[in-house]
């Protein structure tokens, strides 16, 4: 069937316009980060981590900088949000959001998370070695 069909349809029909996409720079990426931060209560209303109904996501703080046109920020730049406030997040807007977290400043959460973090001084070794910046 299929070469009956690659015989009276033209080339185009079967490979992507689009370019491959290169993928966010490995200095954007720490996917172990985001895997500690869901193990971790949330943020906002310290809900425990485990409940399959509402569980917690590493939420990008959007402002932090570094984001650009169909990117996201850095994942050195989240916060371990419930489902349900990440919800409220997204509705809301961080400047409103982040009033009702801990520190006000989602920006100064995000990094003391990154400091906390057991796991980022190899990260950041991993990364050195690629030739990754920071």
């Amino acid at each position: 069937m299929s070469a009956l069909r690659s015989a009276s349809l033209p080339r185009s029909m079967f490979t992507t316009r689009k370019p491959p996409r290169a993928g966010r720079p490995a200095w954007k990426c720490a996917d172990k980060f985001k895997r500690w931060l869901r193990k971790l209560p949330c943020a906002r209303c310290m809900s425990a981590p485990g409940d399959r109904s509402n569980p917690i996501v590493a939420a990008h703080v959007d402002h932090a900088g570094g984001k650009g046109t169909s990117t996201k920020v850095a994942d050195r730049h989240c916060i371990p949000l419930c489902d349900d406030c990440h919800k409220q997040q997204h509705a809301m807007g961080w400047k409103s959001f982040e009033l009702g977290l801990p520190t006000r400043e989602a920006v100064a959460l995000a990094a003391a998370y990154w400091q906390r973090w057991p796991d980022r001084g190899e990260w950041e070794r991993e990364l050195e070695a690629q030739g990754g910046e920071q």
